[in-house]
């Protein structure tokens, strides 16, 4: 995709991090966006920072647990924008515990609004993109979706899912010129790790290390914008932290040895 100028691009978790990042870099590329996420009033609050007026956004809230809201809200975009070009999905939610130490059900959250939800999303969206034979999907995986380390089973397990599930749709539709873009970031400066829950299911409410010394989220945005622009498969965007996919790939013991033996903050 070349263009976004007059593209509708649908975002979720965009009233923070890097979705509140990639708004404000779609505005100046011309989009017409669809700000999602639960809190209306952080939504207007970037809708107005990033200079958008009604004519060119529209604020949708939506809470992604309930997914049977989502085919309405793709009818409201439609009716809205007539259309929607590029989907997004950027909203998740990180862990901070153990395996031992979390039950089914803060487990099952975890999958639901990071892997479910997507899917979710992303088959209320298809059927408008196969329609008229175009359109892009832009999915926020992790690092954690190619490496997994200790206190990061369910968020891990979520962001692989989104792998095997988005490369079997890229080879189903690109003969209809769709384009799948998953993206895995790594370290990036965003509040993900005070939003992260505990094995408990409330809030950590700390701000990690590596997150806050991690990349600005602008930079983030404008990484990904250049994937989709070059219809890339996926693309991985951070620091340093990008090595242990190097490890992964070609030395899997050593990544293991490392793994079992160094410690982890919680």
């Amino acid at each position: 995709m070349e263009s976004f100028s007059g593209k509708v691009v649908w975002i979720t978790g965009a009233s923070s991090g890097i979705g509140e990042a990639l708004v404000h870099a779609f505005a100046q590329l011309g989009a017409k966006i669809v700000l999602t996420a639960r809190r209306e009033q952080e939504l207007k609050r970037v809708q107005q920072e990033a200079g958008l007026k009604e004519e060119n956004s529209f604020i949708l809230p939506l809470d992604l647990y309930h997914t049977e809201h989502i085919a309405d809200s793709v009818e409201l975009i439609k009716k809205r924008f007539g259309t929607i070009d590029v989907l997004v999905c950027n909203a998740g939610v990180v862990q901070r515990f153990a395996v031992k130490d979390s039950t089914i059900v803060v487990d099952r959250q975890i999958m639901e609004l990071n892997f479910f939800a997507v899917t979710a999303l992303t088959k209320s969206v298809l059927p408008t993109m196969l329609e008229k034979k175009s359109g892009h999907i832009v999915v926020i995986s992790s690092v954690m979706g190619k490496v997994a380390i200790p206190n990061r089973s369910m968020y891990a397990a979520s962001k692989h899912a989104l792998h095997g599930f988005f490369d079997a749709l890229r080879a189903e539709v690109f003969r209809d010129n769709i384009g799948v873009t998953v993206v895995c970031p790594g370290y990036v400066r965003t509040n993900i790790s005070i939003n992260a829950v505990n094995a408990d299911g409330k809030k950590y409410g700390k701000m990690d290390e590596g997150q806050q010394h991690g990349m600005a989220p602008e930079k983030c945005a404008n990484g990904i914008i250049n994937a989709v622009r070059k219809n890339k498969d996926e693309v991985f965007i951070g620091g340093k932290e990008l090595r242990v996919i190097l490890l992964k790939r070609f030395f899997p013991g050593l990544l293991n040895y490392i793994l079992k033996r160094r410690k982890f903050p919680i």
